[in-house]
């Protein structure tokens, strides 16, 4: 377990900063084309991400044990912000931008839902890379 939580931490956090990395140079020099393929390769990436930051967040949890101080209770509050970002932005947004892209409409509604996006993934990215350095002083 102690291996395996920050492993499938890093992979969750890779995604995360390739996904966004991706977005952000495909808006910024891309074709439509591009950006599909980037929007759609997200969809797919979820593949990798969701089970990642389940086993993250499960075997965090049984790591912890009962007793929650330090920096074990500090990586718990950020975990359901990262969760609630997630599932609630990031998610619905890769949705939604990927069927805006396949329908070609990048209207004021694309990009007011990929600022949000990119937005949120740095928050998630900050959070997570702070859960990060507190499991690396913790051992």
């Amino acid at each position: 377990m102690k291996r395996v939580h920050p492993i499938a931490g890093f992979i969750g956090f890779l995604t995360i900063l390739c996904f966004w990395m991706s977005t952000l140079v495909v808006e910024l020099f891309g074709s439509a084309a591009a950006i599909l393929a980037v929007k759609t390769g997200i969809l797919w990436g979820m593949i990798v991400l969701v089970p990642s930051l389940a086993i993250t967040g499960a075997t965090g949890f049984r790591l912890a044990g009962p007793v929650l101080t330090g920096l074990v209770r500090a990586k718990q509050r950020r975990m359901p912000v990262i969760a609630a970002n997630g599932l609630l932005i990031l998610v619905p947004c890769a949705i939604v931008l990927q069927r805006l892209a396949a329908d070609g409409q990048y209207t004021s509604m694309f990009y007011a839902l990929q600022v949000l996006e990119l937005i949120a993934g740095a928050v998630n990215l900050t959070l997570m890379g702070l859960n990060i350095r507190d499991g690396l002083r913790m051992t």
